[in-house]
This record gives C-alpha cells, structure tokens and sequence, in this order.
C-alpha cells in the first residue's frame, strides 16, 4: 500500500489503511510532538498527544488532500503538542497577588499578524530543496542530523542551506536591520529554538 491508496482506503474508514498510516507515520508524529512538549512532559503525554493526532486523522479523513497528508499530520501534531502545553500552563499554581498584563496594543498583536504571513509566504516561495530544509527545522522542530538522514544530504548541506534561507529571508524584509540574527526570525509565528 501506498500513500495515495491509503489515503483513499481510510476515507472509506478502511482499518487496515488507518493501521498502515499509524505504521509509517508514528515515529515522525512522535519526534515533533517530542521536541516541542518532551522537555517540559512525559512520555505517557507524548503518546496521548500522538494518539489525539491519529484520532483527529480519523475523524477528518474526508478532508485530507492525499498529496499532503505528512504536512496534514505535522500541523495537527503541532496543535496536539502546543495544547499539552496550554493545559500544563493552565494547571500551573498562580499566586493571588501575581497579576500578568500583556504590554501589546492590538497595533504590536495586528504588525506581529502580517509579519508571520510574510514570513509564511517568503518561506513558501523559496526553491526545494531549501524550503523543505526550512519548513522541517523551523516548522517541524527536525534537528539538523534528522534533516540530513531523511533527505540523504550531508549534515554542513542541511545546515548551509540554512543560513542561505536565513540570508535570503533577510534580503526580502529589508536590507540591514530588520533581523538581528538567527533568533529574530519567526517562521509561522514560532520562535527559533
């Protein structure tokens, strides 16, 4: 079985199709959920998460476009993982008189707004194998050696392309001053790690 015919097996709630999914997608699920919540949770967390994922796959599986059911999985994974973390903040103890006031104005929230979409689209509109570099690393939180493997490149490939997609982003919002570094630029809204 393929991608495309599990994809099309699992619309017609195939089981067999939703295993072979589960087979092949698990590791990867995992290792985002992992480098998002693993330093702050436990593994029975990342497992409920990754479990919140096949279930919302499950549930959705007519809307999947079946050229970009890995991207469909990462996006739901992220959100699965960004929810344990809310729900950790939530159980969080706050003391009575600790009061917590954002500073932004809906000027700072609306800027910050157009500044993800722009990044978003100057990300999408590099060439591969740069963008899928850069979405796996920023997107995805995939180390440089996981980029290297999964792809078959050399691991100073992976981290070149890197600092030439950094540059070129760079070049697109402005020359000199924009960004700082590598720790200013948020692709999708997400903080370098």
């Amino acid at each position: 079985m393929d991608e495309k015919r599990a994809i099309r097996a699992l619309k017609q709630r195939d089981i067999k199709a939703f295993e072979w999914v589960i087979d092949h997608y698990t590791g990867y699920i995992n290792t985002i959920i992992y480098n998002i919540i693993g330093h702050v949770m436990t593994a029975p967390d990342i497992e409920e998460a990754a479990s919140d994922v096949f279930l919302a796959l499950w549930k959705n599986a007519e809307r999947v476009d079946v050229k970009k059911l890995k991207a469909y999985l990462g996006s739901i994974a992220r959100n699965k993982a960004k929810d344990k973390l809310r729900e950790l903040s939530t159980a969080l103890y706050i003391e009575d008189d600790i009061i917590i006031v954002s500073d932004a104005t809906p000027e700072d929230t609306l800027i910050e707004r157009e500044l993800q979409l722009s990044v978003k689209k100057a990300v999408l509109s590099l060439t591969y194998p740069d963008r899928e570099i850069f979405l796996r690393y920023y997107y995805y939180y995939q180390s440089v050696s996981e980029i290297a493997d999964e792809m078959n490149i050399n691991i100073s490939t992976v981290k070149t392309k890197l600092a030439r997609g950094r540059e070129k982003l760079k070049k697109l919002f402005c020359e000199g001053g924009c960004f700082d570094g590598e720790e200013n630029i948020r692709p999708f809204g997400l903080y370098t790690r």
